[in-house]
């Protein structure tokens, strides 16, 4: 699959500001400072499409982009489990986030970021297991591929199976956006739930 045209369709807190349910959508997911907007950019060939933020916990809305003059759209949710958010702004995010997975129709598939540096944090397993419950789990993209030698991207893929409980068929794909490293593989993956 090649991604020739992307652009921002709509940013959203609630279902009545969400674009129609029209095309498929492939969201993303995963913890503040993960590299979800650099990641989004690297797939998308935009420098700046989401923007990259020096602080995390910035994305406080759901971002929806439009992929290929409308042949799908990127959702991009926001961060989960940084601390110096507020809990009733974290509250919120939840809420946030389960009604837009219990009501999404066209939803084909979130792509879980965790960080391959780090073991899989308590808030990870739980959006894991959240998504397994809506059938959406099954991508995980393991970001900051250039971090870490290939022993220990070895070694910590399977540490982050291990946490995840993460099942057989499910395919994790290391990714730098750095190094513009397994852009290619996560975007065949996506286009099968296409």
């Amino acid at each position: 699959m090649r991604i020739v045209n992307s652009e921002l369709e709509t940013i959203a807190v609630k279902p009545a500001q969400y674009p129609p349910e029209d095309i498929p959508e492939i969201a993303f997911v995963g913890r503040s400072n993960v590299g979800k907007s650099s990641l989004l950019n690297y797939l998308t060939g935009r420098k700046s499409l989401a923007r990259v933020s020096g602080s995390p916990g910035k994305t406080r809305t759901i971002n929806f982009y439009n992929i290929n003059n409308g042949e799908f759209r990127f959702v991009d949710l926001p961060g989960y489990g940084y601390a110096k958010v507020s809990k009733d702004v974290s509250k919120d995010w939840g809420k946030m986030m389960e009604t837009f997975f219990a009501t999404r129709k066209n939803l084909r598939r979130v792509v879980q970021l965790v960080d391959v540096r780090h073991a899989p944090s308590k808030q990870d397993v739980q959006m894991y297991e959240y998504l397994k419950h809506y059938n959406l789990s099954g991508l995980i993209c393991a970001t900051k591929g250039d971090k870490v030698s290939a022993n220990e991207r070895q070694k910590n893929i399977s540490i982050i199976k291990k946490t995840l409980s993460v099942d057989k068929e499910d395919k994790i794909i290391v990714v730098s956006a750095l190094k513009k490293t397994g852009g290619d593989e996560l975007l065949q993956a996506i286009e099968l739930d296409l």
